[in-house]
């Protein structure tokens, strides 16, 4: 099954999504088994992030050639993690597939965008074990991590380089029924690719990641899980992105300049 949300009289509204509709739903499918309500089609829908996450969870240096790309430029999170060490991302930045990436006006230096696999939890769990975290995925998302690096180095923390509006952009809709770590993810730029590596081939897999969340915090339905990628790419402004990932989907956003009052 692929669930998403789509904006209906301004609301968000959840649905099922077939060929050529989407199946409006009475409720979250995250919450039992709810009943069609309407449809739209698919070339009319208004995509939102397939879901609004209690808590939003991130993996940095995930994959082993990013981690040796940071090294070279000297980075300090230039190593191979020891453990899994989530951190948090804000649900302001996120934005569906469609919706444009807005570079803010006073971004110079390297804005660049990261295609990562995208687990959604499907039930409450804490104290986990490895099957039991398989077992409380409900399905997979895309997710685009786009950065403004120079921010990144400038700040104490994350807060406007990874969470500014719009720097979150997650869809189309959740997989129900795929092996996302057997599958292949792709960026393109512009119809051009510009990286493609094999979305398992992780440090870390996100059930070890759930493991480790739950030892100390209760994860609960909705909540979600960014995986890391292998590469960043450097997107502009007129640029178009997108992020494939077999067995998913593709999530397609434009990139705009940020446009400031006078």
């Amino acid at each position: 099954m692929r669930y998403t949300r789509v904006s209906m009289g301004g609301r968000g509204v959840w649905g099922r999504v077939e060929d050529d509709a989407v199946l409006l739903l009475s409720a979250s499918p995250l919450e039992g088994d709810p009943t069609v309500i309407g449809t739209v089609p698919l070339d009319e829908a208004r995509w939102l992030p397939p879901v609004v996450p209690p808590v939003f969870y991130a993996v940095g240096m995930n994959y082993r050639r990013h981690i040796e790309h940071a090294r070279l430029l000297g980075d300090k999170a230039g190593v191979v993690p020891e453990r899994p060490e989530p951190g948090y991302r804000a649900n302001s930045a996120l934005t569906g597939h469609g919706t444009a990436i807005v570079k803010p006006a006073g971004v110079q230096g390297r804005f660049e965008a990261e295609p990562e696999l995208v687990a959604v939890i499907g039930r409450i769990l804490k104290h986990a074990t490895y099957q039991e975290a398989q077992d409380a995925v409900f399905g997979w998302t895309i997710g685009n991590d786009v950065s403004a690096r120079t921010w990144q180095h400038a700040d104490r923390s994350f807060w406007r380089s990874k969470n500014s509006d719009t720097f979150k952009p997650m869809g189309p809709w959740i997989e129900t029924d795929v092996d996302a770590l057997a599958q292949t993810t792709t960026l393109r730029v512009n119809g051009r690719v510009r990286a493609r590596f094999p979305t398992g081939d992780m440090v870390f897999d996100p059930f070890d990641h759930i493991v480790e969340i739950t030892r100390h915090i209760t994860l609960r339905p909705g909540d979600v899980l960014w995986m890391g990628a292998e590469s960043a790419t450097q997107i502009e402004a007129g640029d178009t992105v997108e992020i494939e990932i077999s067995g998913i989907g593709v999530l397609s956003n434009p990139v705009r300049a940020e446009n400031v009052r006078p």
